[in-house]
């Protein structure tokens, strides 16, 4: 038998054709748009997707089924000993908690290792990076999760959003505070860190709203990442929602801030994006795990 499958949900970014390269598997997440489920990756597009959300359709998300989870488990573990399920963060998502309760049970409990270490996106996508680099110098699945639940606090992202609408939606800011933020174009940047979207800092418009973000990266890599960056373990990431023409600027700006760092981009998840709207544009951090 194989020893370790890497498992994670489609909350990573990680698309169905870059898994397959990978040798990854990647769990559909479920969302419903006017009451009709759909799966990420399965039966919609982006293009689909943003076109029902400018329409006003009402979307929401969902967590898997258990059924769906460890049937994908049950065919895994005929082929490999063990098995590192890397969901969406546990204070994002109760997918999370539900898929550790079920991993203590038969016949799951010793093979299958769930890892909570507080990302979504692009840290989660770079995660499972760092994961297939620990399965490959020959640790242990257990071991695995240990190194990278450690690190769980070793990253960070900010994301700067063009329309205030689906944070009103989610209740995460009040009808006011929307229509009024609206009119002076305000820019909420939200940060990501530990497990949870935080508000951060308010920008009027987009471009003063990068420019925040780009200076936080900056602030952060020379004090709260210094002695991992001297040691070539800090990965440079970003993720959007915007048009092709939007993001590719964007990656010009961060290229220009940060010469030589390779950047690891992803089109933020359509589950992800239920809650962040169409145009956002995000920066981060995140650091390699010891092994």
């Amino acid at each position: 038998m194989k020893k370790t499958a890497i498992v994670t949900d489609s909350h990573s970014s990680i698309s169905p054709a870059e898994a397959a390269l990978l040798g990854v598997h990647v769990l559909p997440m479920p969302f419903e748009i006017d009451g009709q489920e759909y799966f990420e990756g399965v039966n919609i597009t982006r293009q689909q997707f943003f076109g029902y959300q400018r329409a006003g359709a009402h979307i929401g998300t969902s967590q898997p089924a258990p059924a769906a989870v460890v049937e994908l488990w049950d065919k895994l573990l005929e082929e490999y000993e063990s098995l590192l399920y890397m969901p969406i963060s546990s204070g994002l998502s109760n997918s999370c908690q539900t898929a550790i309760a079920l991993a203590k049970e038969a016949p799951y409990a010793g093979r299958v290792f769930v890892v909570d270490n507080g990302r979504v996106g692009t840290p989660l996508h770079r995660s499972v990076l760092d994961a297939m680099e620990l399965v490959g110098k020959g640790l242990s699945a257990a071991a695995c999760k240990a190194a990278l639940e450690e690190a769980r606090n070793d990253f960070v992202v900010y994301i700067a959003v063009e329309t205030l609408e689906h944070l009103k939606r989610g209740g995460r800011i009040s009808s006011t505070a929307a229509t009024v933020g609206t009119l002076l174009h305000i820019k909420p940047i939200l940060q990501l860190a530990t497990g949870k979207l935080e508000s951060y800092k308010k920008a009027r418009g987009m471009h003063k709203a990068c420019e925040i973000m780009l200076e936080s990266i900056r602030s952060d890599l020379a004090i709260r990442f210094q002695e991992a960056q001297s040691r070539g373990d800090v990965s440079l990431l970003a993720a959007g929602t915007a048009d092709a023409d939007t993001t590719a600027k964007w990656l010009r700006q961060i290229e220009a801030a940060f010469p030589g760092m390779p950047i690891l981009y992803d089109d933020l998840s359509m589950g992800v994006s239920c809650h962040i709207g169409e145009g956002a544009l995000g920066i981060g951090l995140s650091v390699r795990p010891h092994s």
